[in-house]
């Protein structure tokens, strides 16, 4: 055999268990959004991005158009690694700074918001590709007004609560925190920072808290149940549109051919935080267990990534041994020659 062919033998022989490896780890890039209490994005998504139902969703659609509502799980920011106070601007701070989302960002006082109380609340965050990380939620102050632009000095500076690598039960993360006492409308900020790579995803989910001075009492409906509950706008604002329940899987297929987001992202280096950005145990939070979900959260993958794995290794496979028997069988041909 030829030095030539002995070294593509080598190469083909090398290349075939690095591909098999390479597919076999290669992670999917997370995705989501909160579901519980709703985010803007997804409530809007839910009412239907042609044609929403509330003042609220047809001004962000009017802003941004209705792709922004197809993406409703990419609200993100690929190189955010712990430095989101510094990589998200001010009054930007629902759309992640991305221009395709400016509209969640519209300082309002009827988005759709959910019926919220102090105390234990278990939160939803559907995942449409999981991954190992951090969920820091924050809320607004005492005082916050809806209708100014939202800034990081109108969040507590602390998260209310925190939990790393909670599992999937059903296709969303579950996970218990302690809600601070508040009166009137807030908003509830949620940063997930993937451990794998510099990327998180930012939600704003409006809610509402007990009855307000005016005495309004428009209808929100809590996304976890469905229910209607009577829950108030912040005085002398327009009153808010019930706020959907979460989305389903018949809503999330529709509109997944028209969405831009893919899940095609490979994990990156994590960028060191900054000081003030790591997750804080300030709230009481709590993963809820399920081992087949634990290990879908662990490896980044999902119910279709090993499958489309295997397949792939075993076309990879196959044609990689082609190549090599015939590269063996021509330096076989070339020896019985030179004899």
């Amino acid at each position: 055999m030829t030095v030539r062919r002995r070294a593509a033998a080598v190469a083909v022989v090398g290349f075939v268990p690095l591909v098999l490896t390479g597919l076999a780890s290669a992670p999917a890039s997370a995705h989501g959004s909160m579901s519980n209490p709703v985010s803007r994005v997804s409530a809007c998504y839910a009412e239907g991005p042609e044609s929403p139902k509330s003042a609220a969703c047809k001004a962000a659609v009017a802003a941004g158009g209705t792709q922004a509502l197809y993406d409703w799980n990419g609200v993100r920011d690929g190189e955010a690694g712990g430095r989101s106070r510094s990589k998200v601007p001010d009054g930007q701070l629902c759309s992640a700074g991305n221009a395709e989302y400016k509209g969640l960002d519209l300082a309002r006082a009827d988005w759709p918001a959910t019926a919220m109380s102090g105390g234990s609340f278990t939160f939803k965050y559907r995942a449409t590709a999981p991954h190992k990380g951090s969920f820091d939620l924050y809320i607004t102050k005492d005082g916050y007004d809806p209708s100014k632009p939202l800034k990081w000095s109108d969040l507590e500076t602390k998260p209310f609560a925190s939990v790393t690598d909670p599992t999937l039960t059903d296709g969303s993360y579950v996970f218990s925190g302690k809600v601070p006492q508040r009166t009137g409308r807030h908003l509830i900020y949620s940063v997930w920072q993937r451990s794998d790579s510099p990327e998180a995803f930012y939600t704003c989910s409006d809610v509402v808290f007990g009855k307000d001075s005016g005495g309004s009492a428009p209808t929100s409906a809590t996304p976890s149940h469905g229910a209607s509950h009577s829950a108030p706008a912040t005085a002398g604002a327009t009153p808010a549109t019930a706020a959907p329940s979460a989305l389903s899987e018949a809503q999330i297929a529709a509109g997944a051919s028209k969405s831009t987001v893919h899940h095609d992202h490979t994990a990156a280096p994590t960028t060191p935080a900054a000081a003030g950005d790591a997750p804080k145990a300030d709230g009481s939070a709590a993963p809820v267990a399920n081992a087949e979900d634990t290990k879908l959260a662990e490896t980044g993958s999902s119910s279709s990534t090993g499958p489309l794995a295997v397949g792939g290794a075993a076309v990879i496979a196959v044609g990689a041994s082609v190549l090599l028997a015939t590269v063996r069988r021509r330096a076989a041909t070339a020896g019985r020659h030179r004899s």
